[in-house]
């Protein structure tokens, strides 16, 4: 008679799926016929228990550039060993002994998945994609090394040792503290995402603090980003973003679908993401787009709330904390910002500028726009249903701009593919292609409101592409990765290939060179202040040129659209062979201030009629006004354990109360996000902030402040300063060593989310 005593008990993953699940505890499980009854004393003084798993956290880490991350438990990257003690009840023999190690993530694990993975130690081996070896064996203890798979799933495991003899087999309790969290490994070449450079891993894996561009091409301006990717509980909440929308755990060990699923998960638009988006003006309901000084205090919010998503988002907010998701799962990942980015959701690479028959711009009519800038990013990685040409940087975006496989979502879209026009590969590479080669197209309408193309600018969408370079919080002009220069054989040639590959280039024909060109310019512009706008007109005929100018001036917010037409103005000029001549229009601020909608950006359009040779041409300047200062001091000696004042200063320079003004300070590894109100600032008020601070890690840090409210947005600082190593000091020491373990309630908060679903 087969006698067997199994027990059932029920297990849970702390980050997979947040579902319980069951699998068999044995905790003796008789194999063979057996007599009735217990084993005899004998056999049971032979058997084996493990008293205790040793996962040699720190030193771990330290191997697997994991130290950083703000979390008691190991965390380890893809195909690279780490090492565990396994303290026995006796000395342990391999030549008799075996044991089994069990890794276990989501609510169903199975061998044949990935997701129940099981090796041995011992006189049995077991063939499976992770490896396993013995290092030492000291008595008792038995330093095991272990090797997770290069395309493993990218998540927390639950750990089992299982001692198996002939009496059966006793696997050792649950216990939280031993799981693993195992990450893309951008080390390793045979990883997905590695990344060759060293410097690049520094920056876009292990740099927790990046810069985001905005502003326009001609003015770039930058805010900071607290990405902040090791702060405690974020490696928790981006594992509960793909727990909270049921992504397949079969999917999680490759990075080209864990990228398409968090581009849609980013947003909320249709699968209760992360963020909501808004571009409306009124954020009474949440918080401003441009108040977020980082991604640590959103995300640490959708995780504290349950998996709510948290409000709102414009563009540069889904891109940095899609950054944060993705450096922190171990992807190499950046921001790019695209100035003057098209929104073609035809994709016939149009967009259409309408004038009335005075040549003032049309608002009614003219729908399509273009941002001043748009952001998104790249991700680093091989595309093995890709040509290995088109590997490397991906384009992922999570801004909810058109769906993709009935989500809101574009990439993984290969750059280089984008460059040479084959748009045939997944995925979403038409839209991308469109952001960055649209033509404008000028219509003027008649007196029976007829309209006819006037004139097509080509090089006005995609002038420049941007992303921080390493090491330094300059831009790197990274356009040329995107497009060939304007007006080149091999510009031609990829726009040839994008129409092969179905996209419209256009139903209107190139119009005649005129032999007169247009141009605006203007100053840097803070807002409140009277400016003047330069239009230059070049004369390259060999006649003398009379045109007549009329310029609308509108207020725009940031994606092109426009609120309201502010000023309009008529000019003319004669302009001899091959001179230029400059009309300049003066324009007030008591003319656009009352008029401003949210990050300030006037567009100013100028048609221009030529007498002589019956033609006419068309022009668009974004002027984005500068906002005023806030600075940001620091008083004292940075060092870690030693207390630093840090001072917020800010002056009210208009002639109106801003009202409901917030005031945020972020750092990683300085501080968790302080939020201050202020009700209102009069017209010459200031208001003062001091925060005390502890730095409790040494090394390059940055602080950030961010000042918002609805009359005014966009205004941020930040201060750059190294913190010393502290003196030495027993007890200061001991803090800096567990910091990791310091416990915070928002960082429960989330572990409770995440462990008691």
């Amino acid at each position: 008679m087969l006698a067997k005593k199994r027990t059932v008990g029920r297990y849970t993953n702390a980050t997979s799926n947040s579902v319980e699940s069951e699998l068999p505890r044995f905790e003796l499980y008789y194999d063979g016929l057996q007599p009735r009854g217990t084993p005899d004393e004998a056999t049971l003084a032979e058997s084996l228990s493990v008293l205790s798993v040793d996962m040699r956290v720190t030193e771990n880490k330290a191997e697997h550039i994991t130290d950083k991350y703000k979390n008691s438990n190991l965390i380890v990257r893809r195909n690279k060993e780490f090492t565990i003690i396994i303290k026995f009840d006796r000395d342990f023999n391999k030549e008799k002994d075996n044991v089994e190690m069990e890794f276990l993530i989501g609510s169903k694990p199975d061998e044949n998945k990935g997701t129940y993975i099981v090796m041995s130690i011992g006189k049995e081996n077991r063939d499976v994609s992770w490896k396993c070896r013995v290092v030492n064996i000291e008595g008792r203890d038995v330093t095991v090394g272990i090797t997770p798979d290069p395309n493993c799933i990218v998540g927390r495991f639950r750990i089992f040792m299982v001692v198996v003899s002939d009496v059966g087999k006793q696997r050792t309790p649950r216990n939280p503290d031993n799981d693993v969290y195992v990450l893309f490994n951008p080390w390793d070449s045979a990883d997905q995402v590695y990344i060759k450079k060293e410097e690049e891993r520094q920056e876009y894996v292990l740099n927790d603090v990046g810069v985001i561009f905005i502003g326009d091409f001609n003015e770039v301006s930058s805010r900071s980003w607290n990405f902040g990717q090791f702060e405690q509980g974020i490696l928790d909440a981006c594992l509960l973003i793909l727990d909270s929308a049921k992504v397949p755990l079969v999917f999680r060990g490759n990075a080209t679908e864990v990228i398409r699923q968090a581009s849609a998960l980013m947003n909320a638009q249709d699968d209760d993401g992360v963020l909501i988006g808004n571009w409306s003006g009124e954020y009474s309901e949440g918080t401003s787009p441009t108040a977020w000084t980082g991604s640590t205090e959103i995300l640490l919010k959708y995780a504290s709330e349950g998996a709510t998503p948290v409000a709102f988002a414009q563009c540069w907010v889904f891109a940095g904390v899609l950054n944060t998701f993705l450096r922190c799962l171990g992807l190499p990942a950046r921001v790019i910002t695209n100035y003057s980015s098209a929104h073609d959701n035809t994709g016939n690479l149009k967009t259409d500028i309408i004038l009335d028959e005075d040549g003032k711009l049309d608002k009614e009519k003219t729908r399509d726009s273009v941002w001043n800038y748009h952001c998104w990013n790249e991700v680093y990685m091989k595309r093995t249903d890709l040509p290995e040409k088109f590997w490397g940087w991906q384009v992922v975006d999570a801004t909810p701009q058109e769906t993709s496989d009935g989500l809101y979502r574009c990439g993984p879209t290969s750059v280089a593919a984008v460059k040479e026009g084959e748009l045939s590969y997944p995925f979403d590479a038409r839209f991308v292609f469109a952001e960055l080669n649209s033509d404008v197209i000028y219509h003027k309408a008649d007196k029976t409101g007829k309209t006819k193309i006037i004139y097509v600018d080509t090089a006005y969408v995609g002038k420049l592409t941007v992303t921080k370079k390493c090491d330094s919080n300059e831009y790197e002009d990274i356009t040329t990765t995107y497009k060939y220069p304007e007006g080149t054989l091999k510009e031609r040639e990829a726009m040839q290939m994008a129409e092969r590959r179905g996209v419209a280039i256009g139903d209107y024909f190139p119009l005649t060179e005129a032999g007169v060109d247009m141009e605006l310019k203007a100053d840097v512009v803070k807002m409140g202040e009277d400016f003047k706008l330069n239009i230059n007109i070049k004369n390259q005929t060999t006649e003398k040129c009379t045109i007549s100018i009329i310029l609308t001036g509108c207020v725009v917010f940031y994606t092109g659209v426009t609120s309201s037409v502010f000023k309009t103005e008529n000019k003319d000029a004669t302009v001899e062979p091959s001179q230029t001549e400059t009309v300049q229009i003066s324009i007030q601020a008591a003319e656009y201030m009352r008029e401003l909608v949210e990050q300030s950006n006037l567009l100013f359009v100028v048609y221009g009629h030529i007498e002589e040779l019956n033609q006419s041409l068309s022009t668009m300047r974004v002027v984005t006004l500068l906002p005023p200062e806030l600075t940001i001091q620091v008083n004292g000696t940075p060092q870690v354990g030693k207390e630093l004042m840090v001072s917020v200063e800010f002056l009210n320079p208009y002639n109106f109360i801003l009202k409901n003004v917030q005031l945020r300070l972020d750092g990683p590894g300085l501080i968790k996000t302080k939020l201050k109100k202020y009700k209102q600032i009069f017209p010459g008020g200031s208001i003062k902030y001091k925060e005390s601070i502890i730095p409790l890690i040494y090394g390059k840090k940055t602080l950030i402040a961010s000042l918002d409210c609805a009359a005014l947005r966009q205004v941020t600082n930040e201060i750059k300063f190294d913190v010393l190593k502290a003196a030495a000091n027993p007890v200061i020491e001991e803090i800096e060593k567990k910091v990791e373990e310091v416990p915070i309630e928002k960082e429960r908060e989330v572990e409770n989310v995440i462990n008691n679903p």
